[in-house]
């Protein structure tokens, strides 16, 4: 771009800076605009068709999936009951949920910092379900962005009522079965089939929440829609403190596009050689035009009209931006057609446009992968050192030491044993040191089914020549089927010295 062009372009930028003020989906006294992308088709496109077959099969088998009779993922918060990849994680695995938690966030920041928002246009479930689902059955009842608009605007006749109602419904059916699979991620699919197959009355606060979720979910895809992604998700909020000028992104090439130049029919002269383009701008009209060869955009609007955000792309990288690489393909199909190469609208970063060239591994990546690995590392050896019962022994609380005879004291200990293993487990206690006698009080723990909890309490007695004082360290072992599978270090309470 030769000075000149830079100057053009910065002063572009200068008086463009407004958009930031206010987004495309609200007018200045707050009514929603509503949104008619036109409906996109290229390369892009196709792929993420294929993306999103993957996804929904994934997201509708999975809940199908058991490991060791567990659902394969599983977030039961209402029972405090987290199954992943068919472990079982309980409250006692706070810690390990908290570093998972920690390894999520700083993958989400090196994800983001390297390729900006590519989660949010190909996997986000708002982006797939709203955008290759209902989107296309908008497309297929009711026609293009135009066709849309037309019928919206128009009085309701027999025809709209049936076009709108039959839309209304398929949409709210396809919110039934989408809300019912995210509640099998919550509560289990065996729960959710049980609610479905037996008697409403007998699962009454279950049905509730399938309603309330159906249209919850409804309500996203069909009113709410792009408003999720602008005003609702704090991922999108983010992207103003991740994003740096070399994160991928979908991104204008403005030293190639700018200044734009619009279509116009000129007399070609000899003094002004220029090349005759004939393109389809929109859905009927057709414009022979001579365009010169300093910038590639045409000001088509065409990136604008398939936004289903409603931006335009050549402004920069914006909030309401989430990637979904329709306006890529609009640019491509209108550079093909006036004899352009692709590109001007693409993946790539503020650095790479602007210098020609990417730079993908700088050292703030370099540091959040190193620290990422580095948690991925932490996480991998606590769950592989995890054992497959959690043990809580305590000291009663307001008592102190009894003195069974002449040479033998007792403390009084509760147990809580929560069994992880993906079967039931026979467990019992032993005291390994020092040497003495554990007396259960009551019943004794016995077997322990899958995912149980067990609690009960037991007295330690010692004699008095192995009390070393007031407090004694002493180690409990629970044993199971000939292996000892957890162990407790506690405090036995003596006399001390005297």
């Amino acid at each position: 771009m030769s000075t000149e062009q830079q100057k053009d372009w910065d002063t572009i930028i200068e008086d463009t800076e407004a958009y930031r003020d206010t987004i495309a989906t609200v007018d200045q006294e707050g009514k929603r605009i509503w949104m008619y992308p036109k409906k996109p088709k290229g390369r892009f496109y196709n792929a993420r068709i294929w993306v999103t077959l993957a996804f929904l099969v994934i997201f509708l088998v999975m809940p199908f999936i058991k490991v060791n009779g567990e659902q394969f993922l599983l977030l039961n918060i209402l029972e405090r009951k987290f199954v992943l990849f068919g472990l079982l994680f309980t409250p006692q695995d706070f810690h390990l949920f908290v570093l998972a938690t920690l390894t999520f966030i700083v993958f989400i920041i090196l994800f983001t910092v390297v390729y900006g928002r590519l989660f949010c246009g190909w996997v986000c479930p708002q982006t797939v379900f709203m955008e290759m689902v209902f989107r296309k059955i908008e497309y297929w009842i009711e026609g293009d962005a135009g066709e849309q608009r037309k019928l919206d605007q128009s009085p309701w006749t027999p025809d709209k009522i049936k076009k709108k109602s039959l839309k209304h419904a398929i949409f709210f059916a396809i919110a039934v079965v989408v809300s019912n699979y995210f509640l099998a991620y919550i509560i289990g699919m065996d729960q959710v089939l049980r609610i479905i197959s037996e008697p409403m009355a007998t699962h009454t606060g279950g049905f509730v929440s399938m309603l309330v979720f159906s249209g919850v979910f409804y309500l996203v895809f069909a009113r709410l829609r792009e408003q999720v992604c602008t005003t609702i998700c704090p991922y999108g909020r983010l992207q103003g403190v991740l994003l740096v000028k070399d994160s991928i992104v979908v991104a204008y090439d403005h030293v190639r596009g700018e200044p734009r130049t619009k279509l116009r029919k000129q007399k070609e002269t000899a003094e002004n050689p220029v090349e005759k383009i004939q393109m389809a701008v929109g859905d009927t009209s057709a414009t022979i035009a001579e365009k010169p060869r300093s910038a590639d955009c045409i000001d088509c609007k065409l990136c604008i009209a398939v936004c289903p955000t409603g931006i335009d792309i050549r402004n920069g990288t914006q909030l309401e931006c989430v990637n979904c690489t329709a306006c890529i393909d609009a640019c491509d199909q209108i550079m093909d057609k006036v004899g352009r190469p692709r590109g001007l609208i693409r993946y790539d970063s503020m650095t790479g446009i602007e210098s020609g060239h990417r730079k993908l591994f700088t050292p703030r990546v370099l540091g959040y992968t190193a620290m990422l690995l580095a948690l991925i590392l932490l996480d991998v050896v606590l769950i592989a050192n995890r054992g497959i019962v959690e043990t809580i022994i305590l000291r009663s609380p307001g008592q102190l030491y009894q003195q069974r005879d002449e040479t033998h004291l007792s403390n009084l200990y509760t147990y809580t044993i929560i069994n992880k293993a993906p079967k039931e487990l026979p467990v019992e206690l032993r005291l390994a040191a020092p040497k003495g006698e554990i007396q259960i009080v009551g019943q004794a723990p016995g077997t322990l089914g899958k995912g149980a909890k067990k609690q009960g309490a037991f007295f330690v007695e010692l004699e008095t020549k192995v009390i070393q004082g007031r407090k004694t360290a002493m180690v409990i072992e629970i044993w199971s089927e000939g292996k000892k599978i957890d162990v407790v270090k506690t405090n036995f309470m003596g006399p001390g010295k005297r």
